[in-house]
């Protein structure tokens, strides 16, 4: 495999959805016969098919693991499976319209389906005795579920591809029936090992199972690290995430699309702090294994394949200091710990974190003073009232309070502007939106505004009203 010539694109799920324009714009893109081949694609499920697997992402309504999970709904999980393989063979059928096609996506689905399903009766069995506990094999379960929908994707679009004269070739790496668990750079070096890649056209499940186990530290967000681990094992000469949408200055449906303008360049300093935000670029550990490689980023809309989308690499700075992009998030939950008997005592600050990683909460900030902590959370309330009752056992004499908070930051690669902070709180008090809490690292790549749930909006279109719009000429640069 020659080396730095070709590029590895991640297809997000929503753009998944839609065939003809991930054909049309980015597998085609225009190009001759001979210019469709030097790319790896790396696919994500169809949109809302990881959801019925799992649970809802937003809503948390329960899909077939999460009913597997539950001890209570005995076959309940069962059910929603059988629905599973009508909802997949349903897309099948407006992909396909050629019945011979159909019919071989549809069966290769069902194996898949029907495969999983003897395994889970079989695993519910073994654990009906006491020495087996279900509890021990449940992230293996869930991956395996996971796995379904990256096949199912791939799968059907190389086929797809194959019928319309593009020498597309399936990389299944979700490790079905694989006789062996190797780690996840040799698993990929041994698929890679046998493309080539001058004249076929690899589609990748985004899900891979390795020693590693992806979703013990990405969960959801497992597609992305394959991805990244991807383009470094090949050496790509870049990596493309193909989104629904640009990287743009603030969310076009808060501030409005007449006001935002596209990303041309960014680094990866800044893609961290949205991913801290939940406003993923790219996860952080995938983002760093792109950075130590010093493989270039870029984010383009699949909607829009002429733009250059934003290109992103380790180097970049702003030719002059400037706020880039204004983020933020609503579903915070902030958790004061108020104590007289911190002042003076090193070890509390370890003493929360410790009880926040064992319920896995993810803290997107933090505040501190001689005798109060703050973590300003990202997590349910069924999580967060979990936390409180350990919190108030680990600190008897402290007093516990939360508070759902929103936090929006503004975010660039150098933001050193004298006076910036006097006219964003500017901004904000003529708003009159109350400032809740301010954080400012020596770092300078953000300012974070920690504010009413409520005044999120209205602090995203304060902030890039002030920061943003009055430059949004010198933004719109068309990235190299």
């Amino acid at each position: 495999m020659t080396s730095e010539l070709h590029t590895v694109e991640k297809i997000g799920g929503t753009s998944m959805s839609n065939y003809e324009a991930v054909r049309d714009n980015i597998v085609l893109g225009g190009r001759e016969k001979d210019d469709l081949y030097q790319r790896i694609f790396v696919v994500s499920a169809y949109g809302g098919v990881t959801d019925e697997l799992l649970e809802h992402k937003k809503t948390g309504e329960p899909g077939v693991y999460a009913l597997f999970a539950d001890a209570e709904s005995d076959w309940a999980w069962g059910d929603d499976l059988t629905k599973l393989i009508k909802f997949l063979t349903d897309i099948n059928g407006e992909l396909f319209g050629d019945p011979m096609l159909k019919q071989q996506a549809d069966q290769f689905i069902t194996d898949r389906i029907e495969g999983v399903r003897g395994c889970l009766i079989d695993l519910q069995r073994l654990c009906s005795y006491g020495q087996f506990q279900l509890e021990e094999h449940l992230l293996t379960v869930r991956e395996m579920l996971a796995g379904i929908g990256e096949a199912h994707s791939a799968f059907n679009t190389a086929l797809k591809l194959q019928q319309e004269g593009i020498n597309a070739r399936f990389v299944d790496l979700t490790g079905w029936r694989d006789n062996e668990l190797l780690p996840l750079d040799e698993k990929l070096k041994q698929a890679f090992d046998a493309v080539d890649l001058t004249r076929e056209l690899p589609v990748v499940t985004g899900y891979a199972q390795c020693k590693e186990g992806l979703m013990r530290t990405f969960d959801r967000g497992y597609s992305e690290m394959t991805f990244s681990r991807v383009a470094v094992i090949t050496n790509a000469r870049e990596a493309i995430i193909h989104k629904e949408y640009h990287l743009s200055s603030a969310d076009p449906n808060i501030v409005g699309a007449d006001k935002v303008v596209p990303l041309g360049r960014t680094n990866y300093d800044v893609a961290d702090q949205l991913a801290n935000l939940g406003m993923e670029a790219i996860h952080p550990r995938a983002g760093k294994g792109l950075r130590q490689n010093e493989i270039p980023l870029r984010v383009m809309n699949t909607f829009e394949p002429e733009h250059t989308g934003t290109l992103i690499t380790g180097d970049y700075v702003s030719e002059k200091p400037q706020v880039e992009i204004i983020a933020g998030n609503k579903g915070v939950f902030a958790i004061e710990v108020f104590d007289q008997d911190m002042q003076g005592e090193p070890g509390s600050d370890r003493r929360i974190l410790e009880v926040l990683g064992r319920f896995k909460v993810r803290f997107v900030s933090k505040d501190t003073n001689a005798n109060t902590i703050t973590h300003y959370v990202d997590s349910t309330l069924k999580h967060v009232k979990r936390v409180v009752r350990a919190l108030k056992d680990e600190f008897p004499n402290a007093e516990v309070n939360t508070r759902k908070v929103a936090i929006v930051s503004a975010i660039g690669s150098d933001i050193k502007i004298p006076g910036i902070l006097a006219r964003s709180v500017k901004a904000l008090a003529d708003e009159e939106i109350s400032v809740l809490a301010l954080h400012q690292c020596m770092r300078q790549v953000d300012i974070q505004f920690v504010v009413d749930e409520d005044a999120y909006k209205k602090t995203v279109v304060a902030l890039h009203a002030v920061l943003i719009e009055p430059y949004n000429h010198e933004y719109a640069i068309v990235a190299a």
